[in-house]
């Protein structure tokens, strides 16, 4: 009998390590009369079960649309050109996958993708405000999420939806189930979003920009929130942000990009305390620091991200990079390679010429 109980644990353990979102080369454009917008070109990154990754950088790099081609959620006229996004549903005993399901192939507006939308993979918005319908109340679109992906009474499904708001923290859920957006401060409305986005126990949750706006307190209460969710009942988190200190304390592994492209991927501590792209030093660089001289300018990141119709040949951070190799980063556009296990740079500096 013990072989067989070490293997069944072999096999749960196999199971956790294995990815629960798997990204795999992912490429979303916007075709428009200007010319076609590579708003994501070339992702690839896995969420395993219970893991928090964080997706980091300026405004523009393609964070959110990284995010939104998951969930199938794209703006028209953008689509998803090439790649895979694999999803591998837990099974009823939440240790093996029961299957991957390719969210590529997936009618956006089919019945699958919209019982997975929201049922197992949930979305909390980057503003609350322009999320929730200003013409509902919160409770009436908390209780139509519920009803949408549980088989539960109307009345039952209120309950869920007061004891959600209750759960994050919603002061009085009783009476604020029955008010409406506009008459919520900004961290109550975030809350009353994380609320609907874990009403349906998803798998993964993916926060995009989820303390934007909120004052410095009220941000840490939302950030504990989350990760005290997390550990009760274990799912997995995208974190989208361009704020580091809430990456230095919320993630696990980190995805950083640039013109929608990955340049540098790795764990939270190699990303803080070894990075290796340029980029990815130059925005540790511009974190005030305890220890700063006083009067001291931050440093700042030369340039700008460049014009989507006007991308760089080569590198495409190559106008901005203090360590700009001519006849190189400006003719090539380096791959993502591997320095180590579990970190990734796209760079020359690491990469043997080839031309």
């Amino acid at each position: 009998m013990q072989p067989t109980h070490m293997a069944s644990t072999g096999e749960a353990a196999e199971a956790q390590s294995r990815p629960i979102l798997s990204v795999r080369n992912l490429k979303t454009y916007f075709p428009l009369d200007e010319g076609t917008v590579r708003a994501v070109d070339g992702v690839s990154f896995d969420l395993k079960a219970s893991q928090t990754i964080g997706i980091v950088g300026e405004s523009g790099c393609g964070k959110s649309i990284t995010a939104r081609s998951i969930l199938g959620i794209l703006d028209k006229p953008g689509r998803i050109e090439e790649g895979e996004i694999l999803f591998s549903r837990p099974s009823s005993d939440g240790e093996a996958p029961a299957g991957a399901v390719d969210l590529v192939q997936l009618d956006p507006n089919g019945v699958e993708m919209r019982s997975i939308r929201g049922g197992e993979i949930a979305y909390v918005f980057q503003e609350p405000m322009t999320s929730f319908s200003p013409v509902h109340t919160i409770g009436n679109q908390l209780i139509e999420t519920i009803m949408l992906h549980r088989k539960v009474t109307k009345k039952d499904a209120r309950e869920m939806a007061i004891e959600a708001l209750r759960q994050v923290g919603v002061p009085l859920p009783e009476q604020r189930i029955n008010e409406y957006s506009f008459q919520l401060s900004g961290g109550l409305r975030q809350r009353a979003m994380i609320a609907m986005a874990l009403s349906s126990n998803p798998s993964i949750l993916i926060a995009d920009e989820p303390t934007t706006a909120l004052d410095v307190t009220t941000q840490a209460q939302i950030l504990d929130l989350m990760r005290d969710i997390q550990q009760k009942v274990g799912m997995a988190i995208i974190l989208i942000t361009h704020d580091l200190g809430v990456i230095a304390e919320m993630t696990e592994y980190v995805v950083v990009m640039y013109l929608g492209k990955v340049v540098e991927s790795a764990t939270v501590d190699d990303i803080f305390h070894n990075p290796k792209h340029p980029y990815t030093r130059a925005l540790l660089k511009s974190i005030p620091r305890m220890q700063a001289v006083s009067r001291e300018r931050l440093a700042s990141i030369t340039g700008s991200v460049p014009h989507p119709y006007d991308r760089p040949t080569g590198c495409p951070y190559n106008p901005r990079c203090p360590d700009f190799m001519e006849n190189r980063c400006d003719v090539r556009e380096p791959s993502l390679s591997a320095l180590q296990v579990g970190h990734e740079v796209s760079c020359f500096l690491y990469q043997e010429d080839s031309s």
